[in-house]
Order: structure tokens, then sequence, then C-alpha cells
């Protein structure tokens, strides 16, 4: 029997990246882009598709992908900033004092809000 596939996909007009299972949507984490950042403010995975390790992995290869770019990466949702400090290969790439200026909200996640370009 072979695995299941697991694919992790850049859904540039949703503003996420997505994890497919077996082609089935799983979850996603959305992000926006700041300038020279990429801020990921919530990551979603499907109750159907729960403990599997889904989560991490949407994590490790979305984060690959924008560290891959050159792109600073905040940490704005609660599991991508506690994935990254168990996982400190991307220490490099983050800004945690960008993160803790964001407040989540609509509002504030507009073109041209949150924390300025230093």
């Amino acid at each position: 029997m072979t695995s299941p596939a697991v694919e992790v996909v850049n859904n540039d007009h949703r503003h996420r990246y997505e994890i497919l299972y077996d082609g089935a949507l799983a979850g996603f984490t959305e992000y926006r882009i700041r300038g020279n950042r990429v801020v990921f403010i919530h990551t979603e995975i499907d109750d159907a598709f729960a403990g599997q390790g889904l989560a991490g992995e949407l994590a490790r290869r979305a984060l690959a992908a924008v560290a891959a770019t050159g792109a600073t990466i905040v940490p704005v949702c609660p599991f991508i900033a506690s994935w990254l400090r168990r996982h400190p290969d991307f220490e490099g790439r983050v800004s945690w004092d960008d993160a803790e200026r964001w407040v989540v909200g609509d509002h504030l996640l507009k073109d041209g809000e949150g924390p300025s370009s230093a």
C-alpha cells in the first residue's frame, strides 16, 4: 500500500499556503506580504485530518518556501510562532520584534498598515 500524497502549494490569490492530502484540502496557513516581510496570521487544519502531523509539515514547507525567497518571516499566528521556537533552523529569517508589534485583526491587515518597514 502506498502512503498518501502530501503537497503544500502557495495559493497567491487567497494569500495562504495550503496542504493537500491525497488531493483534498486538509488545511492552510494565511499570510500577508508587507514589503520584504511575510506575516503569518492564522493556521488551520480540518478536524478530519487532525493528528497526522500535517500542521507541522505545512509550517515546515511554507516557512522554507518563504525563507528561500529571502523574505523575513513574521510569526503572528500562535501555531507558527510555537513551531518556530521548537525549530531554530529558520531563526535568521524571523522577526520576533515585528511579530510582537502586530495586532491581529482585519482592520490592521490592509495594505500599508502594520509595522513600518525598517
